[in-house]
């Protein structure tokens, strides 16, 4: 087929145009590559980065800036787009995604197309880094004050043995592809789980389930198995955009802006090279010296090419949403999100998730079964920060002082099924 070839051609000359754009950028933006950016030369970056990660900057999280480099999708993912998204289209009521089956949704992007923010969401769910499954083991989870130049103050820390996910469609690597036959009979897109808990000890053995259904009028099923209670209850779905206990963290907006996208309006404000963490060094990442431990910082920071996105819920889909607005600033190569701000009920800065990312073939460079055939992405540190109040919870992946030292498991059916059902979270609770 002529079409595949077409845009195999179409995206390498978009990926060139890309690279030349990178490397022209620091010239204009007041950083250069060998700069330090510290809380004492901050305003560099102010327009470089989201207002929330100029706070956190401001505030003691450093960077080193480095060139840019490329991204490249891992060639299962790049051969499911070339053969799948010609056929990809939006309902009539510009919500849903039709014919879709692997790959990314919708590469060829307009930014004078009016459908172009809901695109680039969709694109965003269906992002590279993991298609078919993922199991994230033993990693922690850090909550301190942002405290400029003094000692990191835990407030607390959790430790998790699993946050994984399953994909029921768009899978590339793992058998059944492109979709689990399951998908037909029950409708689950995806299926996410976070259990059991492993500290703190009052805390021992919750944990959570997700299923999202491609249904757009079907809500998130959430169950919770409480270490209170030690039994499963139903999560009214409202519940995702709010932060249990004494983490700063809600489901809605862990891993990047990750609601059910039918029931949140999408509008595009434009694209911008900016600052991301695309090749993070520190392998496990550390907490940062010079901001309390609120962060995790002195990795190397590049210019990227970003989309952004305001996202706003949908009355008429759902209520009760804590956040008024959040904007979502897309990689528009690696299509993860570097950080993602959200906005109170009074408009007001509520919120902002970091994301430090790395490009390698292994999470960690001694990793022994976590070993692929090319490279891929890994979230190695991830923060969310209230700015209103500057407690921050940042989580490591792998974490610092845990046993498990690969942690990320991608792509290569580490979880089935079994594992998102609420027997299994029970059992693990107990």
């Amino acid at each position: 087929m002529k079409k595949p070839h077409g845009l195999r051609v179409t995206l390498s000359v978009i990926a060139i145009f890309s690279a030349l754009t990178f490397a022209l950028t620091p010239a204009r933006a007041q950083v250069k590559p060998g700069d330090r950016i510290t809380a004492k030369n901050a305003g560099q970056v102010r327009a470089l980065v989201s207002p929330g990660t100029f706070i956190a900057v401001s505030k003691g999280m450093e960077m080193n800036i480095v060139a840019s480099s490329r991204v490249v999708w891992p060639p299962p993912f790049q051969d499911a787009t070339e053969k799948y998204s010609a056929q990809v289209r939006l309902a009539p009521d510009h919500r849903d995604l039709l014919g879709y089956v692997a790959g990314q949704p919708f590469p060829l992007l307009d930014p004078n197309d009016p459908d172009v923010a809901a695109k680039i969401m969709w694109n965003q769910y269906f992002k590279p880094i993991a298609s078919d499954d993922y199991d994230l083991r033993f990693f922690e989870c850090q909550v301190a004050k942002q405290n400029p130049g003094a000692e990191q103050s835990l407030i607390t820390q959790t430790e998790i043995g699993h946050l994984a996910g399953y994909s029921d469609i768009g899978r590339t690597e793992v058998e059944p592809i492109p979709a689990d036959p399951d998908f037909k009979i029950t409708g689950i897109w995806a299926r996410s789980g976070a259990y059991p808990t492993l500290a703190p000890a009052e805390d021992r053995g919750s944990g959570a389930i997700l299923y999202r259904y491609w249904d757009a009028m079907k809500a998130d099923d959430t169950w919770a198995f409480l270490a209170g209670t030690r039994r499963v209850r139903r999560v009214n779905e409202v519940m995702l955009s709010s932060s249990p206990g004494l983490s700063t963290w809600d489901a809605d907006h862990a891993g990047g802006f990750g609601a059910k996208p039918q029931e949140y309006n999408f509008k595009y404000l434009g694209d911008k090279n900016m600052l991301a963490c695309v090749h993070a060094q520190n392998a496990p990442a550390h907490p940062c010296a010079t901001d309390g431990g609120a962060t995790s910082c002195g990795d190397d920071w590049e210019m990227r090419h970003l989309y952004v996105v305001e996202v706003t819920p949908r009355p008429e889909r759902i209520q009760g949403v804590l956040q008024s607005k959040t904007i979502v600033y897309v990689d528009g190569e690696g299509w993860f999100n570097p950080y993602v701000d959200s906005y109170d009920q009074k408009g007001e800065l509520w919120k902002t998730q970091i994301y430090l990312n790395t490009y390698r073939d292994r999470p960690v460079p001694d990793a022994k079964i976590a070993v692929y055939p090319f490279k891929r992405e890994f979230i190695t540190a991830a923060s969310s920060i209230d700015v209103q109040s500057g407690v921050s919870t940042t989580c490591y992946l792998p974490g610092p002082d845990t046993p498990e030292r690969e942690c990320w498991y991608i792509n290569m059916g580490a979880v089935d099924k079994s594992f998102f059902t609420t027997e299994a979270l029970t059992k693990a609770g107990h």
